[in-house]
């Protein structure tokens, strides 16, 4: 724990033992922004580099190793830490191309079937890494998937098209050669920085 957590404990105490309840709730309040403060940076050290041990993050985020493995918990119990994973080279696991594809849906027959048998799709199309439904240049959903070739991606896209033709008013692609023409990869360590600002 901190030297400022130490202090800011005894205090509570104090203020408990002389019966001070506006300082205790005013100490309280203070705990708990730092408790909230510590989750966010440790948060923000996981979108960094998740490999790290609870030591590593203790020493970066100059705390202890107790308290990084209770906030550590605490993330994932309170589900703001959903799972652990890497970024890899998608070039060397044989991929060449990200494809965002949108779509547009019929509006006459959304349903919750239909939204149900969307999420079943998705679930078996290991390609996709993000599917949703959303709003903007006339589209009402966005797949966002690997593929490791365009050959493959025509193929899977032409699949698609005759699978879902009574459901899909239009669908448009655009596709990335990964490792071409990139300005910033693909990593969730940038956020970072926003989360903390």
């Amino acid at each position: 724990m901190s030297h400022k957590k130490v202090a800011i404990c005894s205090q509570i105490t104090a203020c408990v033992a002389c019966s001070n309840t506006k300082n205790y709730y005013v100490l309280r309040r203070i705990f708990n922004v730092m408790k909230e403060e510590m989750k966010k940076k440790l948060l923000a050290e996981f979108l960094k580099n998740s490999k790290r041990s609870d030591r590593q993050l203790a020493r970066a985020l100059d705390s202890s190793q107790p308290t990084i493995t209770r906030a550590r918990r605490r993330l994932e119990r309170e589900g703001l830490v959903r799972s652990y994973t890497i970024v890899p080279d998608w070039r060397k696991l044989g991929f060449e191309i990200m494809a965002f594809t949108f779509l547009k849906m019929r509006p006459d027959i959304r349903s919750e079937e239909l939204a149900e048998k969307v999420k079943q799709y998705a679930a078996e199309f290991p390609n996709a890494i993000y599917v949703a439904t959303g709003e903007g240049l006339g589209m009402t959903g966005v797949v966002i998937a690997l593929h490791k070739n365009y050959s493959e991606y025509f193929q899977q896209l032409s699949s698609f098209r005759m699978q879902w033709k009574e459901y899909i008013e239009d669908v448009k692609s655009f596709i990335t050669v990964l490792g071409e023409g990139e300005f910033k990869e693909l990593s969730f360590r940038y956020l970072a920085k926003a989360l903390l600002s």
